[in-house]
């Protein structure tokens, strides 16, 4: 598939059939995920992938399973409809997405500097750097014919899933990601597409 093309196909995907996805594609997919520029040159990045649907569930357990669109409306106080309804959709699957999916991918980063405190913004080259990572592993997963969605850890999710992994307390987990083929009813969110006459500047602003 063209490099464009996987661009412009890229979607977040939180609908999957049963198909698994092989480990030889899977592993082309993060090799293409190792291929992101690294501010450091060390890329001492590490993938866990799971597939097996018991380990799954305990590393998901700390996802809430039960919100509804009102959850979402109260949590939100979002006023921009399309927005609105991208997250009416997207945040009550937040655990299905990834429990149906045929893996789930969970990407790894040393602990460099405090995210949430960073002293300058160079700090956060480290957590930057992973993001390229996983846009790359996106585009390869959309060009293999598969998607995948992501979410951020919130409250004990991370340590839920660290006790479940055994990973280092070093590490810190960006986001999960389900890949998987999305399924033929799959819903593709609207999304506010960019004004680029409005939003690209020459020379100046």
């Amino acid at each position: 598939m063209d490099l464009y093309d996987a661009i412009n196909r890229r979607h977040s995907i939180r609908d999957f059939t049963d198909e698994p996805i092989p480990e030889d594609t899977v592993r082309r997919i993060i090799q293409a995920a190792f291929k992101a520029p690294a501010n450091d040159h060390l890329r001492d990045w590490h993938f866990i992938v799971v597939t097996d649907k018991k380990i799954l569930g305990e590393v998901l357990a700390g996802i809430p399973k039960d919100l509804s669109e009102k959850d979402v409306d109260a949590m939100t106080f979002i006023s921009d409809p399309v927005q609105k309804a991208c997250y009416r959709y997207a945040v009550p699957k937040q655990h299905r997405m990834l429990y149906e999916a045929a893996a789930v991918i969970v990407p790894l980063q040393k602990k460099k500097t405090d995210i949430l405190h960073p002293q300058n913004l160079s700090s956060l080259n480290c957590y930057a750097t992973i993001w390229r990572s996983i846009e790359n592993l996106w585009l390869a997963a959309t060009a293999e014919g598969y998607g995948c969605n992501v979410r951020i850890p919130l409250g004990n999710e991370e340590a839920v899933a660290q006790k479940v992994l055994g990973f280092p307390d070093g590490y810190m987990i960006p986001c999960f990601i389900g890949i998987g083929r999305p399924a033929p009813d799959a819903v593709i969110a609207r999304q506010l597409d960019a004004d680029m006459d409005e939003q690209l500047h020459w020379q100046k602003f």
